[in-house]
């Protein structure tokens, strides 16, 4: 477990303090902002469409690392993913908060499937599922 928790505290640092995807997109085809009262964390994720395919995204907001760094690792995840294929895997991370969610699913998740430890931390899930939720508002929306 030891191991785990450095890995984990490791991958969230990075995303935490580089992020990839924490800057504007100015040509975004949909934008939708995530805030969680509870907490403060501010986000607005910003997608680019083409023909069904996630071709571009970021993020810009504050809050706590968990929801940067979750955010960060989502844009990794789904960037040149079909839409179908984001809600997908939105679906998979929801589920692996709740605790639904099979080691294979988890897997899908690539560094993602860090924050499953996350379900144990009842006040940190709504930091962790902003993004993805926002994610699935976006693309449901624009359906």
């Amino acid at each position: 477990m030891a191991d785990n928790r450095a890995f984990y505290n490791e991958i969230l640092i990075d995303h935490n303090m580089h992020p990839g995807h924490k800057h504007d997109l100015p040509d975004a085809d949909v934008e939708m902002r995530g805030y969680n009262p509870s907490c403060g964390d501010d986000i607005t994720m910003k997608l680019k469409l083409a023909e069904g395919v996630v071709v571009d995204g970021a993020f810009q907001g504050s809050g706590c690392a968990i929801s940067q760094a979750s955010a960060d690792m989502m844009l990794d995840l789904v960037i040149g993913k079909s839409e179908e294929e984001a809600l997908r895997l939105a679906d998979i991370f929801l589920r692996m908060i709740k605790g639904t969610a099979s080691e294979e699913e988890i897997d899908e998740l690539e560094e993602a499937g860090v924050l499953q430890d996350v379900s144990h931390m009842p006040a940190r899930v709504k930091c962790a599922v902003l993004g993805w939720h926002t994610l699935e508002q976006m693309l449901d929306k624009k359906a």
